[in-house]
Parts: C-alpha cells; structure tokens; sequence
C-alpha cells in the first residue's frame, strides 16, 4: 500500500519537476507528512533526497542543450549557503506549527509568481549584486527550513525581470535545485536516522523516470497553461496545510 502509494506520488513530483522546473519539493513535502505520517523533520530530510534525484535527472538534457546559466547558479548557491546551513540546523528548535505554517506561506508566494506576467523587455539585463544577495539567501533559507531547493524564486526573477528565455530559466532553476538540495541534505545529516528510507527511494526512482520523460516534453505543451495548473495546486496545498495545522488539531 505504501509503495504504491509512493509510486503515485513519484509520478506526480516527477511530473511538476520535469515539465515545470520547480515545485518537486512543495509537492514532496506535504505527501510525506500527510499521506505517510512523518515529521515535518523527517519529511524536510526525506524531500531532499527525492528532489535532488528528480533534479539532477531533469537538468541533464538542459545541461547538454546550454540551457543552464551555470555561473549565476554557483554564485546563488555559494551565498545561499549560509541561511541553507542556518536553516537546517534551527529547524529542529521550531515547533511544527510555526514550520508548517512558514511552508504554506511559501507556497501561496510560490503559486502568486507563477501567475504573474512578464516584463515587456526584449534586452536581457545582468541581476544587481544587491539584488543576487537577497535572492539567494532566500533560497537557501528556504532549502534548509522546508526541504525546498528555491526553483520557484528564481525562474520569475530571471524570466520577468532579467528576460531569460522560459527553457534556460527552467534549466537554470533545476541546475540551482540540484545544488542546494544535496547541499542541504548533507546539512541535515543529524536526522538520516529518524527516516524509515523506503518510500522516499521509491519516489525518487519513479520521479527520476518521469522528470527525465517530462523534461523532455516541456516545450510541446503551453507554458502559461503549466503554470496556472502548478499555481492551483500550490494554493490547495497550502489551504490545506494551514487547515489541517490550525483547525484540526
């Protein structure tokens, strides 16, 4: 039952992760905690070995299409590093209410950058110093709180306001997911002990199929209508999040 209850699941983050670039986690997440009774602990140390696995998977044939901006990713890794550290280490310290609240709300700004429109600019702009700070230590908060590798943030910001290409964006978000999570993962090796590692690897190994399949199909099937779906999902998740949180316990 679980398994196969993992497969599902495997298909559904594998499915956002390829065709979207982001959101592998926001999915994850939630499916661990609701649907097979983990921690937010557990589940945060869980998602990022799935979401690194679908990932990595996803950014391969990006990588051989030069549709990842390499050096952007490695300077917003390099300065996420610090609240992705900071982040893992607190998180044992917060009660599971504040987590998953912080989680829902990061799940209603991921669903809101999503719907949001582009920038009418044909040149392409360089991201600010200050500007690529802030960014990237969001991320990194982000990763090492909720087990999110920061895809979401970073495809709108270089879609909308720095006119990169929706495919490179995607790739360079799935390039910068990689990075953090493992990252991340390695950070949380205080709770590799706590997680019963069979559901996580079955949803890693199916998300890895279907990312690969997906990611290559992307481009047949309409941006906007992926991102409206993706949005829809996100508000559900944190709706429920919040209820389940506040109103059922």
């Amino acid at each position: 039952m679980d398994l196969g209850l993992a497969m599902i699941a495997g298909l559904l983050i594998g499915a956002v992760l390829g065709f979207v670039g982001a959101g592998g986690s926001m999915v994850t997440v939630p499916i661990l905690i609701y649907g097979f009774s983990m921690s937010p602990v557990q589940a945060t140390t869980a998602s990022l070995v799935v979401v690194f696995s679908a990932a990595l998977s996803g950014v391969i044939p990006k990588l051989k299409k030069n549709e990842v901006l390499v050096k952007e990713s490695l300077v917003i890794w390099s300065i996420g590093l610090i609240t992705n550290l900071g982040g893992a280490y607190i998180l044992p310290k917060l009660p599971e209410s504040i987590v998953l609240t912080g989680f829902a709300f990061v799940l209603m700004s991921a669903g809101t950058s999503m719907l949001l429109k582009p920038i009418e600019n044909n040149a392409s702009r360089h991201i600010s110093p200050m500007a690529l700070i802030v960014i990237s230590l969001i991320i990194g908060a982000m990763t090492g709180l909720f087990g999110i590798g920061g895809g979401f943030l970073a495809i709108p910001i270089l879609v909308l306001f720095y006119n990169v290409s929706p495919a490179r964006a995607a790739g360079t978000s799935l390039f910068i997911i990689t990075i953090n999570t493992i990252t991340g993962f390695f950070a949380h090796y205080r709770h590799w002990g706590d997680v019963d590692w069979k559901v996580p690897i079955v949803m890693a190994v199916v998300a890895v199929i279907v990312s690969r399949l997906a990611s290559h199909r992307s481009s047949q099937v309409s941006s906007e209508t992926l991102k409206r779906a993706f949005a829809l999902l996100v508000f559900g998740i944190a709706i429920f999040t919040l209820v389940e949180t506040w109103l059922l316990k």
